[in-house]
């Protein structure tokens, strides 16, 4: 997945993938990889970008993880079936957390409401 949050601060300090890539100690190609999300980030190098990029490893860092579910198919009669897997972004399980959040915390309100 690629690191969005990362281009943009590196964009907005007007610095090339080149130029990060030198004080990374790597080529141009290593670090567009990082960048497009091909190749892991170490923590050690998120730490050292923040550095590069003056700025909290937080405003920058992009997990490199993505939930993956294995649906499996109940098919009956002749019909073989599939087991499929899904690859979901984090940005979106991250927004329904949030959303599912907001639904338990009205439930909460209104269970109260209804004891009093």
């Amino acid at each position: 997945m690629e690191k969005i949050k990362l281009k943009e601060t590196r964009e907005n300090k007007g610095l090339s993938q080149k130029q990060i890539a030198e004080k990374l100690f790597m080529d141009v190609s290593n670090y567009n990889r990082r960048e497009k999300g091909q190749a892991k980030i170490s923590a050690n190098e998120w730490e050292k970008l923040a550095s590069i990029l003056e700025v909290p490893v937080e405003d920058i860092f992009e997990s490199q993880e993505s939930m993956i579910f294995i649906c499996k198919d109940n098919a009956t009669g002749n019909y073989q079936g599939n087991n499929h897997i899904y690859t979901i972004p984090e940005f979106l399980l991250d927004s329904q957390r949030k959303y599912i959040q907001k639904l338990e915390e009205e439930i909460q309100y209104l269970k109260e409401k209804i004891n009093k």
